[in-house]
């Protein structure tokens, strides 16, 4: 395989790596992990998930599945390319 397809899954794990970061970082505590330990569980809402909450765990889910497959992809891109 061309070195340009390790290139573009070595940008695109760095981009989702990020994005996957801030995305994590976004979610509303749920209250007994470290967000409540300063003072995110005390606003916490007991309503239920909004739309945003709903949209933003999609997103996460998402981008997690694009950052596994660039893993991956690189893995097998190494495995074929050890060989030469």
């Amino acid at each position: 395989m061309p070195i340009g397809f390790a290139y573009t899954l070595i940008v695109l794990l760095l981009i989702s790596s990020i994005l996957l970061t801030l995305l994590v970082l976004l979610h509303r505590g749920k209250g007994g992990g470290m967000s409540s330990m300063f003072g995110g569980g005390v606003t916490s809402s007991l309503a239920g998930s909004s739309v945003a909450e709903k949209n933003l765990d999609r997103y996460t889910v998402l981008v997690g599945i694009i950052w596994f497959a660039c893993i991956v992809g690189l893995g097998l891109w190494l495995k074929v390319n050890q060989g030469s």
